[in-house]
């Protein structure tokens, strides 16, 4: 039986209940617009955790195809603090929480936003510095241009992600195709939402000796 497209409406509507559902999310703060299966959210938080947590919510309703999230983090006055400040408390964040070699990363603040720069061995390293820094009061938001060393690509990578694919209870894995480009992975397909979309992108940054991820995976209604 096929499953009829959401209305931009019902998306919107859906979106403002998982908002106001999630205890980590202030919903009078943010609004939601939706074009074509994509979710513009507004407003402003007062942590960037709640910001994450908004982007979150809106991945888990049916029909969303994208997310644009343009909600704006403002500090109340106390939680307000120096780039200076801020800097120590990341570059202490990445010593001790995201296992992460000294001398590997360079750290960059302008009022409140922190840049993270530099080169390390796996994936996993790259995602936990920034999911450590993300943490700390006071950042408003991360860039994230850590590059991961190229590595020794195993022959079999392809089947291998396919396989990975395949055991995540979160992915229809029948509707993706992987492609390979030396370390790069590339991913087609349909489906059902995009938290599956994100899922199937998740899985394939786990493969050893892939150094970028291309989602070409595109959210639609499945019979």
């Amino acid at each position: 039986m096929a499953v009829s497209p959401r209305s931009d409406e019902e998306i919107q509507e859906d979106v403002l209940a998982e908002l106001k559902w999630d205890p980590r999310v202030r919903i009078n703060e943010i609004g939601v617009i939706v074009t074509d299966g994509i979710v513009t959210l507004t407003g402003w938080v007062d942590s960037l955790p709640q910001k994450i947590a908004a982007e979150e919510a809106a991945s888990r309703v049916r029909g969303v195809k994208a997310i644009v999230n343009d909600i704006e983090v403002r500090l109340p006055g106390f939680a307000e603090r120096t780039d200076i400040d801020l800097a120590k408390a990341v570059l202490d964040a990445l010593k001790w929480e995201a296992d992460i070699p000294t001398g590997k990363l360079e750290v960059k603040v302008d009022h409140g936003w922190v840049t993270l720069k530099g080169m390390v061995e796996h994936n996993y390293q790259r995602q936990s510095a920034e999911d450590a820094v993300k943490k700390i009061a006071g950042v408003k938001g991360v860039t994230n241009i850590i590059t991961v060393k190229p590595q020794l690509v195993p022959t079999d990578l392809k089947q291998q992600i396919e396989k990975a694919l395949v055991r995540n209870a979160e992915i229809d894995a029948q509707r993706i195709t992987v492609e390979m480009q030396d370390g790069k992975v590339i991913l087609r397909g349909t489906v059902r939402s995009y938290a599956e979309k994100l899922a199937a992108e998740d899985t394939a940054w786990l493969a050893p000796g892939v150094t970028e991820v291309e989602n070409h995976i595109v959210v639609s209604p499945l019979p």
